[in-house]
């Protein structure tokens, strides 16, 4: 009689038979050594005695898990989200499961995690480090355990590692021009730590065209911070508070743009006839909030699909190339309300 506590195992199965285990072991695991009928019978009794395979056990055995890990500094974030509604899609169609954890932008959380999953034996990692990864020792480890790693959106130049981005240099640009042919000459820009290389290329996006259109670059104009929705509000409030004149706001993102819009309605300032704003990701909220927001989109499904493609490549092949590939996508504008002047 089988303990109710303790699950089914393939002695359970044979006993109940009287067979050998290593004959079950073989039926269960579909072996031509085992006669059909013989096999039937197995399955039947298996299913009987709500026998389930331990699959973790039996890929450890074959130094697989058919597990992927998956690191985002957010998973509230529009943008994160739908990149992993990518990954798992891909992942499933290729019959691998997902872990999600977030580091929450915390540097110490994320090599946590990270040692983590790599103890658990994932068999490749997907990450978009936090904004305090500017030391990437504990990624650069992961060639010596063999596991397989890609970058998506926030990423680091590491050797052999491939990433997937969109041109946010571009979407920098874009942005930055949008708001001088809307008329605005004191544009400011709310950026992320500009050590993060994403926050480092939306910042040079912006220079450049300021630089296209005459415009004089000044630093009092660029403010850095975590770009939550209080981070914006701060700092357009420190930015008027100091005297400045400003008519245009180039934020890093859509919530830095939603706090910097709170305050200029709080004070009478109207957006976009005072102040246009641009804002990056394209978060739901964006689109519903009155005015709208002008933001740039990042394709977070199609960055999760391709990036998971790519991991599963590495996976497959057993092997972390030399050099890199990096896929770049294009970004896009989107005009809503809040740069619309006439």
């Amino acid at each position: 009689m089988i303990n109710k506590i303790n699950k089914p195992t393939i002695h359970d199965i044979a006993r109940a038979l009287k067979i050998d285990s290593s004959t079950v072991s073989r039926a269960l695991n579909n072996s031509p050594r085992v006669k059909e009928d013989t096999k039937a019978m197995i399955l039947a009794k298996a299913e009987e005695l709500g026998y389930q395979r331990n699959l973790l056990a039996s890929n450890l055995r074959k130094n697989v898990t058919n597990t992927i890990g998956v690191v985002v500094p957010r998973i509230s974030r529009h943008f994160f989200s739908s990149a992993i509604q990518g990954i798992e899609e891909t992942a499933y169609q290729a019959g691998y499961n997902v872990i999600i954890c977030q580091s929450l932008d915390l540097l110490d959380r994320e090599k946590k995690i990270v040692d983590g999953l790599v103890s658990n034996r994932v068999d490749g990692l997907l990450i978009s480090v936090s904004m305090e990864t500017i030391d990437y020792k504990h990624l650069e480890v992961l060639r010596k355990s063999g596991v397989p790693l890609v970058f998506f959106d926030r990423h680091c130049h590491i050797p052999g590692y491939s990433c997937v981005i969109i041109d946010d240099f571009k979407g920098g640009f874009d942005a930055t021009e949008h708001l001088i042919l809307k008329g605005c000459k004191n544009i400011v820009h709310f950026s992320g730590p500009l050590e993060v290389e994403i926050y480092k290329k939306r910042f040079e996006g912006y220079k450049a065209a300021l630089s296209k259109y005459r415009i004089p670059f000044k630093s009092e104009y660029v403010l850095s911070s975590r770009l939550m929705e209080k981070d914006g509000y701060e700092c357009v409030e420190k930015l008027l508070e100091k005297g400045l004149v400003i008519d245009g706001i180039f934020s890093s993102n859509d919530l830095a743009a939603i706090g910097a819009m709170k305050y200029l309605k709080e004070h009478g300032i109207k957006t976009p006839e005072d102040v246009a704003i641009v804002g990056f990701s394209n978060e739901p909220v964006s689109r519903v909030i009155e005015p709208s927001i002008t933001t740039i989109d990042q394709s977070g499904f199609k960055i999760g699909k391709i990036a998971t493609d790519l991991l599963l490549k590495h996976i497959i092949n057993k092997s972390i190339p030399k050099k890199g590939q990096t896929i770049v996508l294009e970004s896009k504008l989107i005009e809503r309300d809040s740069s619309k002047r006439k």
